[in-house]
């Protein structure tokens, strides 16, 4: 039996930390050693942290790079393991590349082919396209590398080239970030990769969170007819071992041989480089049950991704504590449990900070949710302040009537008191708002706007308060008390106000909000679809359209959907 035993460095880099990463990767190295892996794989851009954006045009950024690459080969000199390692390679142009490393030296170093450009992506910025499919060969096994969209997209001509040559496994390192549903799309097109080459695929993703960005590793392998190997968890850091049977594969493949058809194409020509390596697999070794780690439910993954995503924020960012206010409703109860479950209750600071408009719901929902996340909770009047703000700016308002002037006004004492405590205890403020509030702008900027860091930026009020259910389903508890679900939004700006006084019902705006800027529809083919009033899907599509540059100023936030309202979203801030 033939077994080639993978190891898949499914880690958590941290961008231009090249001292951490070494680090972390040569413990991985070691560790793969001892349970005797013929091939480790670290992720895309491992060495530097994915994406380092500008940095890329810093040349001594670049320097640095490649010195931590060979200061892992140089540690891992006396190894018998092959190691596969993504880093930013630079030889007068740029490269996104993956180092091949054996014996204390880089063997070579595979450039990342199809560079992506879509969505959150703009590797056409940074990187050159490589040019060449490489062939690595050992004693006794042939192998290939992909980065990426290399080999997973359809319209790739790698595997076809590879498989041509007798390749029997592919390495494919990923630094590619989760949006819901994702899991899916890419296993379902890893596996006709697979099939349509007859060759048996290791897809390694980077697990952890980088500014807006979060990995969810789930990194798999799968054999030559596609069928799931192996599949490590998700978001959390390991080591993950996949035992391939080759010798069962090859003979497969000679029994049911069948030509390959060239599927996949490219307008550019690729050529075919072999490269050598001096390593017999260690045959030493029992196979191991390979271990399929099952794929999350949507809410536990979705819940998951936030709380990651927030937790590598704040840690990656030096802060400790996080404080948000507390009103009372859906949305900043919701994010004051992703805060508890990500860097633990006793680090989270929430302050609720009632006007007269407050109502005694507020009051008891607030101190409700405070108690059973326990968390930090304390009370703030700003009613006083109000009137202050009210009785100096009186004579200028010119007699004029109470309107959203002076709701706002409350909006932004509140977010000054949450940054003047964050600037005396070194907190970092989380804004509560949603996903359907930013796309319409109903927010106020510099009041409920106020934040470092947006959790539910790219989550919808309706999946607001499916997470908040699914919690509590999970806590078996209210964690979230029913009071707060059930209630009706409202701001409490205002005598007896409710989110609907300006809004269509959320169940209502989300569906809108989907056609017109997840799905790019008319606003004639929305209502087609719909069969909702016209008038209520032109002023949905008119608040979009007038509230980019609210939009422009929010603070950064956790990536969830394939169409997020900041990188994968547009628009011109001055438009008819």
């Amino acid at each position: 039996m033939r077994i080639v035993r993978v190891g898949m460095g499914q880690f958590d880099p941290f961008v231009s930390d090249f001292e951490g990463n070494c680090e972390k990767i040569i413990e991985l190295v070691c560790e793969a050693v001892k349970i005797k892996c013929d091939i480790l794989m670290l992720p895309e851009l491992a060495i530097c942290g994915y994406p380092p954006e500008d940095l890329l045009f810093r040349l001594d950024f670049l320097k640095e790079s490649k010195r931590a690459v060979l200061k892992i080969a140089e540690s891992t000199r006396e190894m018998k393991i092959i190691l596969v390692v993504g880093y930013p390679e630079f030889a007068d142009k740029t490269y996104n590349s993956a180092a091949l490393i054996f014996g204390g030296k880089i063997q070579h170093s595979y450039r990342k082919i199809f560079l992506s450009e879509y969505s959150i992506f703009d590797e056409k910025r940074y990187f050159t396209p490589g040019k060449s499919v490489t062939i690595y060969e050992t004693h006794d096994l042939v192998f290939g590398i992909g980065i990426c969209e290399d080999i997973w997209h359809s319209s790739s001509s790698i595997p076809v080239k590879l498989c041509s040559e007798d390749c029997e496994l592919l390495l494919n390192i990923n630094a590619s970030p989760y949006y819901n549903g994702k899991e899916k799309f890419i296993e379902n097109s890893i596996s006709t990769i697979a099939i349509d080459n007859k060759v048996s695929i290791a897809y390694l993703n980077c697990v952890g969170g980088q500014d807006e960005l979060v990995f969810d590793g789930q990194s798999f392998a799968v054999d030559t007819d596609g069928n799931i190997l192996a599949r490590a968890s998700a978001f959390e850091e390991q080591l993950f071992i996949v035992d391939f049977n080759l010798e069962a594969s090859k003979r497969k493949s000679l029994n049911e041989y069948q030509e390959k058809e060239t599927k996949y194409r490219t307008k550019e020509e690729l050529s075919t480089s072999i490269v050598n390596i001096p390593l017999s697999i260690n045959k030493d070794k029992p196979y191991c049950e390979n271990i399929i780690i099952p794929i999350l439910g949507e809410h536990e993954t979705i819940w998951k991704a936030l709380t990651t995503g927030l937790k590598g924020y704040v840690w990656k960012n030096g802060f400790k504590e996080v404080i948000l206010g507390l009103s009372g409703g859906i949305d900043s109860a919701v994010v004051a449990a992703i805060a508890s479950d990500a860097i633990g209750a006793e680090n989270v600071n929430v302050v609720f900070m009632p006007t007269k408009f407050s109502s005694n719901e507020s009051y008891e929902n607030s101190e409700k949710i405070a108690k059973n996340l326990g968390i930090n909770y304390k009370v703030i009047e700003i009613e006083q302040l109000f009137k202050k703000y009210i009785e100096y700016l009186t004579p200028h308002f010119a007699g004029k009537p109470f309107d959203i002037t002076e709701e706002n006004i409350q909006a932004r004492i509140r977010g000054n008191v949450l940054m003047a405590l964050s600037n005396k205890f070194g907190y970092l403020v989380l804004a509560a708002g949603n996903k359907s509030e930013s796309r319409v702008g109903y927010a106020t900027l510099y009041g409920d706007m106020v934040g470092g860091f947006a959790v539910l930026k790219d989550v919808s009020k309706t999946l607001v308060w499916e997470l908040a259910r699914w919690r509590n389903k999970k806590e078996n508890r209210e964690l979230i008390p029913q009071s707060v679900i059930e209630r009706l939004p409202t701001a409490e700006l205002n005598v007896n106000q409710l989110d609907t006084d300006d809004l269509p019902p959320y169940h209502i705006l989300d569906k809108i909000l989907k056609f017109y800027v997840d799905d790019e529809m008319s606003l004639n083919d929305i209502a087609k679809e719909t069969k909702l009033n016209s008038e209520t899907i032109y002023k949905v599509s008119r608040m979009v359209n007038r509230s980019e540059f609210k939009r422009r100023q929010a603070s950064p936030g956790i990536l969830i959907t394939s169409r997020s309202i900041c990188k994968g979203y547009k628009m011109p801030i001055t438009r008819k």
